[in-house]
């Protein structure tokens, strides 16, 4: 699986995030897989469906090189029972996403959001029943809490239930809260982590300056919130950051963000945006970056979250930290995160050589 996977809010999921129309997502598609990209992301509730069918379009007879990943949550429609993870909205669900993926098996079925109303072992059944049919490959979790994935990793093993591989996150540079405890448990358990907006709904993406007028045509400017701002003085710093790297190396600021988190520890690939497909072609080349300790040294230390209890505690007081603590308190303790082996494909996928799909060798160590 590539380390950089395409996403798809932005073929009209949201008017915020601009519209590509079927051509567009055509010629991404093409672009991005002869590029070496082979994970795309699509949602059953992006634009009501419609991004699926476009993408099921769009991949067409190149099928066999794609990883098609979706999830299930939030549903199609405003019908009271099209929500959830019920047996059978999941079964609904993936009955329509096959439908208008033009597909017979969804690679990655993904659950959208935590349903603290329905039993996680009714849950785990339904994705059971899929995966026994063959209609699903792999599953996992996104926007989930660390104790809910926890409490699924254990029902799942209980009880003989495939289990979740990855777990899809809100991870950037803009705000490392994943690394207090979803980074850890991903380490601990074996789940691959896929990061959703990398750059920080376009924050990263050098067209955001302390003291200019906000960039025109952003998300941001057009009235979508996300992500939170809670510390301004931090993003700014960060950014300058970003553009002094980016400056020295003669890359493009987006792409020195990326290769950032390609960094660091229990990332396997991180899904990104475009509305043009120049913004596609631009981010392609962060895959072979790698940022030196200097580099990455001034990044973490610009952009590391507070330690909050009990974390501040264990970083000063216990000397029994295993690797999955150290990811988060390991530059509190001055102990080396060995990035290279933390690096792990998803179980169950292989890693394709080129070059934006690269073995765990290729990784850059610290």
């Amino acid at each position: 699986m590539s380390v950089l996977g395409l996403g798809t809010t932005g073929w009209g999921a949201h008017r915020e995030f601009g519209e590509v129309d079927l051509d567009g997502a055509i010629r991404q598609v093409g672009a991005a897989l002869d590029a070496g990209i082979t994970l795309f992301d699509t949602a059953e509730t992006y634009g009501n469906g419609r991004c699926e069918e476009m993408l099921g379009v769009a991949v067409g007879s190149r099928r066999s090189e794609a990883i098609i990943a979706t999830k299930v949550f939030f549903g199609t429609s405003e019908w009271p029972n099209d929500v959830g993870l019920t047996r059978r909205h999941i079964i609904r669900s993936c009955e329509g996403s096959l439908r208008r993926l033009n597909t017979d098996v969804i690679d990655i079925l993904q659950m959208h959001g935590w349903d603290g109303i329905v039993p996680l072992e009714e849950t785990l059944s339904a994705l059971d029943e899929l995966v026994r049919s063959g209609k699903v490959r792999h599953l996992g979790v996104s926007n989930w809490s660390a104790w809910h994935l926890m409490k699924a990793l254990w029902i799942a093993e209980r009880n003989g239930l495939p289990r979740f591989t990855c777990h899809q996150i809100y991870y950037s540079l803009q705000a490392r809260e994943a690394e207090y405890e979803l980074v850890p448990l991903a380490l601990d358990q074996g789940v691959g982590i896929l990061a959703w907006s990398p750059l920080a709904g376009a924050l990263l993406t050098g067209r955001w300056r302390r003291g200019e007028p906000p960039p025109r045509g952003t998300r941001r400017t057009q009235g979508w919130p996300d992500p939170p701002i809670y510390d301004e003085e931090k993003l700014w710093a960060t950014i300058d950051v970003l553009v002094e790297i980016a400056a020295a190396r003669g890359r493009g600021v987006p792409q020195v963000a990326l290769a950032y988190l390609l960094h660091k520890p229990g990332v396997a690939s991180l899904i990104v945006g475009a509305r043009t497909q120049a913004q596609l072609t631009d981010n392609v080349p962060a895959a072979d970056l790698s940022l030196d300790a200097h580099e990455l040294h001034r990044l973490d230390e610009v952009s590391a979250p507070s330690l909050l209890y009990p974390y501040w505690w264990q970083a000063k007081y216990d000397d029994r930290l295993g690797e999955a603590d150290l990811a988060l308190l390991g530059r509190y303790r001055d102990v080396p995160v060995a990035a290279g082996g933390l690096h792990r494909p998803l179980p169950g996928f292989d890693v394709i050589p080129g070059q934006i799909a690269r073995g765990d060798e290729s990784r850059p160590t610290r």
